[in-house]
């Protein structure tokens, strides 16, 4: 599946939301984050999907690279940012940690998916877009 356009991205990102929402109905919430993280990984491998995990995030200041090891939780196809939590509520500091790894990457699209929730769907996930989804056709 190749995913150029905000279309094709949206579908991923169902995709991936159908995944989280899986592992949040079968594993409940109150579990530690890594514990989601691997659950989620053997879904999105079930689905043929392209990711990396705990990827290294660089950052780069007047041109020095800034050894600070900051890593990111799952990417999806090159292209979609996962943010995983289990916490009791998203802060706006989660948000700003998506966000800052959508601008440092060049992403179009971040999704933050928090499990100790009653629903992913309704209450457990937020996505943000980029100015590089904005760029990207329609369909």
């Amino acid at each position: 599946m190749e995913y150029a356009t905000q279309k094709s991205l949206d579908e991923l990102s169902k995709i991936i939301l159908g995944c989280a929402i899986d592992v949040h109905k079968e594993l409940g919430p109150g579990l530690l984050e890594k514990t989601y993280e691997k659950a989620l990984l053997i879904l999105l491998h079930e689905k043929e999907l392209k990711f990396r995990n705990q990827v290294e995030v660089p950052v780069v200041f007047r041109g020095i690279e800034i050894d600070n090891a900051l890593k990111l939780d799952i990417l999806v196809e090159d292209l979609i940012i996962v943010e995983l939590k289990a916490v009791d509520k998203i802060l706006p500091v989660h948000e700003a940690q998506i966000l800052t790894y959508l601008k440092l990457l060049k992403k179009p699209k971040g999704i933050l998916i928090n499990f100790y929730c009653t629903n992913i769907f309704y209450n457990g996930q937020k996505t943000f877009v980029t100015e590089t989804y904005a760029q990207l056709p329609k369909e």
